[in-house]
């Protein structure tokens, strides 16, 4: 097993035992999963049908703060599962079917990762794109 999915953020994502082809992880979690970042904070999680179905048997579904969407927070906070990701913008089934995949879990795209941190713009969004700059990721 990688170091990537023995971190104890990515253990509690793996013991859901969602199906891998119907989630992806977005976030800071593309950036961690490089190794660009050591802590992710949180692992954010886009869910479509059997793996929304199975994350909604762990919580209670809420709106999301930033889109129309349902999120699940799990674990104290530690991992949030949410049935799309700035919907007016991306497609559950794009973000999801377009991932990269890295150690077998799917992770967005950084180009999805540099939009919504330019969207959100909050101090630790534009830590990580200069961070991506670094790394030669067109920001």
């Amino acid at each position: 097993m990688t170091a990537l999915l023995k971190h104890p953020y990515m253990q509690k994502l793996l013991s859901l035992r969602l199906p891998r082809q119907h989630f992806a992880v977005a976030g800071s979690g593309p950036l961690f999963a490089r190794g660009w970042i050591s802590d992710p904070g949180d692992i954010d999680v886009v869910a479509r049908g059997p793996a929304w179905r199975i994350a909604r048997q762990h919580g209670e579904a809420t709106p999301a703060p930033y889109s129309d969407v349902q999120r699940l927070k799990l674990f104290g906070g530690q991992l949030e599962v949410l049935d799309g990701w700035f919907p007016e913008v991306w497609s559950v089934n794009k973000l999801i079917d377009e991932a990269d995949i890295i150690d077998g879990v799917r992770f967005v795209q950084l180009s999805v990762v540099i939009a919504t941190k330019k969207r959100l713009s909050r101090p630790r969004d534009v830590e990580h794109l200069n961070i991506m700059e670094a790394h030669g990721c067109r920001t």
